[in-house]
């Protein structure tokens, strides 16, 4: 089977699957890169490498566009992430097998003004007699799209696949973090909310905790967050690190207890939380995360919060703290969700599988019960406080 990776650009979060599909396939597959990466990324340690033979920069010149569309052109199944339709108009009509890979699109409060123009512009693009499917890397995705009539029984579970680590001794690993150690991690921006954790740093101290906040990253909240951190005297609790590379991050992951991830809505997916769950970090995290519904289990690999709510964050930061079982139980269980369920050699054979159904005349399989490229089913914002009042 030939499968063309179709997106704005490559970098460590589509590396691990592609390498995978690329070895399915026995390297019949190929990366569309269709703009260059953005400046800020490379700043994160995003595109820090050589790239691999089968990424095509379609971008940077008619040869390089030619070579991708000849191979989008002579492929069984295209993936489509954030790219221009006109890589894909012509496939469309073809007929072939395309699957769409995409976050939730409204991350903000839908327009009712825009509803007419997107309804019909989402299903000119996507013709209900041709095979196009939607991978959803969020959670939200189906039940968004699902309000324009669109891929009805053709919503798959997806998301994004970072590397995954196996460790020789994984209990091992765990029972050596430093359980009194929480670590954020991300741009600082306002829907990532940082400065939900020098909160919950602050009444950690005034209830007499002993812990130790790092935050990595940057942004246009980092004078805020300095300013907090001042103002609440927090200078020996909490340190900010910068930014730094993918690999550093990986590193602090694996000594710190608790991870805590506090975007909201916004957040269309989060690949820090399939890194911090594979480093057997105990994460706090957001409901209102697109991962979130589909990679937690709150209690038993994880702990949920209602996004926003700093008091309940709160509580279950603290638990975690008096209860440092707790902490290496949820990391062990977090850490195997990871290694195996939810990772890109698993996300690639099950694609492929699920390729080879539809290719051969079914027009939605339904091989999985759960997991990866199982249907999925519709979720909303507000299942976090329906399940809490159940």
């Amino acid at each position: 089977m030939k499968i063309v990776f179709v997106s704005n650009y490559f970098n460590h979060h589509q590396k691990s699957l592609s390498e995978a599909l690329d070895k399915l396939t026995d390297h019949n597959f190929h990366f569309v890169a269709t703009s260059k990466m953005r400046e800020e990324r490379r700043k994160f340690g995003y595109g820090n490498w050589e790239l691999p033979e089968y990424v095509i920069e379609a971008y940077t010149g008619q040869d390089a566009y030619t070579r991708a569309m000849d191979a989008i052109d002579c492929t069984d199944a295209v993936i489509a992430g954030s790219a221009p339709e006109l890589y894909l108009k012509q496939y469309i009509k073809s007929g072939k097998l395309l699957f769409r890979y995409s976050e939730r699109p409204f991350k903000k409060d839908a327009s009712h003004i825009k509803f007419l123009p997107r309804y019909i512009k989402w299903h000119l693009q996507n013709p209900h007699s041709k095979p196009i499917y939607m991978l959803c890397a969020s959670a939200y995705t189906c039940a968004d799209y699902a309000k324009y009539g669109l891929w009805k029984n053709k919503f798959y579970k997806w998301g994004y696949f970072p590397e995954c680590k196996r460790y020789e001794n994984i209990e091992k690993q765990i029972a050596a973090k430093e359980k009194k150690t929480l670590l954020w991690c991300g741009r600082f921006l306002d829907w990532k909310h940082p400065d939900d954790a020098v909160k919950i740093a602050a009444k950690l101290r005034d209830n007499g905790y002993d812990f130790h906040l790092n935050m990595i990253g940057t942004g246009e909240m980092e004078m805020l967050l300095s300013q907090m951190i001042q103002d609440n005297h927090l200078e020996e609790y909490v340190s900010v690190l910068g930014s730094m590379p993918p690999e550093n991050v990986r590193e602090h992951m694996e000594c710190a207890g608790i991870y805590l991830f506090t975007s909201d809505k916004q957040e269309g997916w989060g690949a820090v939380l399939n890194e911090s769950m594979n480093a057997g970090c105990a994460v706090v995290a957001s409901h209102a995360a697109g991962a979130v519904p589909f990679l937690l289990k709150n209690g038993e690999n994880g702990a949920i919060y209602e996004s926003g709510n700093t008091e309940e964050l709160f509580q279950k930061v603290k638990e975690l703290l008096d209860n440092p079982d707790k902490q290496e139980r949820m990391g062990a269980a977090a850490y195997h969700t990871i290694t195996n369920e939810w990772n890109a050699e698993i996300a690639a054979q099950r694609l492929m599988d699920l390729s080879e159904r539809i290719l051969h005349g079914e027009k939605s399989p339904d091989i999985y019960g759960s997991g990866l490229c199982s249907q999925a089913e519709m979720i909303t914002d507000t299942w976090y406080t329906a399940a809490k009042q159940s």
